[in-house]
């Protein structure tokens, strides 16, 4: 992690948010989350506008084939589909989820995969083993993957036929193989990011090393990985770092694609868990909490030497297409 930054100095574009994350570039503007109740979006030379609220607090986000946003409803552990500015129920993942919902990753096809961090308690208490979600594009959900330690970010490569999660707790980002029915085979480490932490809490984690976060990959199958730990990074397969933004004592927690050519890489940034949480916490109890505490999250982006990969474009619809 002894790289030195090549990357533009981040510019801002959104400031003032309890906690900003699950970035995705649609259709001109940047989706995201703010973790307390809110679907926002940043359009270029526009105010930043409420898209919806989510009363069990938002996190992951996509878009189905009709354009129509996903959500993944992290208290009540269900996935939200907003059909005309309604939110409805796509799919109820709490009898087989044991945490509140986390990232998500939506496929060409409707399909999506959600994470979560495997236990509903504060960042310095462990967490469990955790179980990967694929829900079909008809809403209906089935665990595809098991004992993963935080299963968050994800990315698509090999042309939608390989899925990158990022496990929080194990530092690492681990590779499958999506099969046609959204089945996921050959379970296998794309990079091991730094010593794998000896608890598998947040804080403890962030004492050890690197914590993946968001992710996003570029067109040389390269990641950007939002780091809950430090600061943004480019690895390659096997772990080589090749580039770094750093964001003045922040932490990245999610990255993605977007703008023209989707050479802009924009960052979800906010302090520490270690200082921040009791704010955040306090915030999360109470949106409609006022003043500077616990609104220290911002939105950074910076133009990177290596645009984002088609189809990645932070929500685009992206993964495996019919053959037939």
């Amino acid at each position: 992690m002894d790289q030195q930054p090549t990357t533009t100095v981040p510019a801002t574009v959104a400031g003032g948010l309890p906690f900003a994350e699950c970035p995705r570039w649609h259709e001109g503007a940047l989706w995201f989350s703010d973790f307390t109740s809110q679907v926002l979006r940043a359009s270029p030379g526009s105010a930043v506008e409420v898209v919806c609220d989510v009363p069990a607090a938002p996190a992951g986000l996509g878009f189905d084939p009709q354009g129509r946003l996903l959500i993944a409803s992290m208290g009540d552990r269900r996935v939200l589909r907003l059909d005309d500015g309604t939110l409805v129920e796509h799919a109820d993942l709490s009898a087989i989820v044991p945490a509140g919902l986390n990232d998500m990753m939506v496929t060409a096809d409707g399909g999506a995969y959600v994470g979560n961090l495997g236990a509903d308690v504060p960042p310095g208490e462990e967490c469990l083993p955790a179980p990967l979600v694929y829900v079909d594009p008809a809403g209906r959900p089935r665990v595809v993957a098991d004992g993963l330690c935080g299963p968050n970010g994800m990315a698509l490569a090999d042309g939608g036929w390989t899925l990158l999660v990022a496990e929080t707790l194990a530092a690492r980002i681990t590779a499958f193989a999506i099969r046609p029915d959204g089945a996921l085979a050959d379970r296998r480490v794309w990079a091991q990011l730094g010593p794998e932490p000896e608890a598998r809490d947040l804080f403890t984690a962030m004492r050890t090393g690197p914590l993946p976060d968001g992710i996003a990959i570029d067109r040389e199958g390269a990641l950007w990985v939002g780091n809950a730990g430090g600061p943004a990074f480019r690895v390659a397969q096997g772990g080589e770092v090749l580039d770094r933004i750093d964001v003045a004592g922040l932490c990245v927690y999610a990255v993605a694609f977007g703008g023209e050519g989707l050479r802009t890489l924009f960052l979800c940034v906010a302090p520490p868990l270690t200082t921040y949480w009791p704010e955040l916490e306090a915030q999360l109890n109470d949106p409609q909490r006022q003043g500077r505490r616990g609104r220290r999250a911002q939105v950074l982006a910076c133009q990177v030497p290596v645009a984002g990969a088609p189809r990645a474009a932070g929500g685009e619809p992206s993964g495996p297409q019919d053959t037939d």
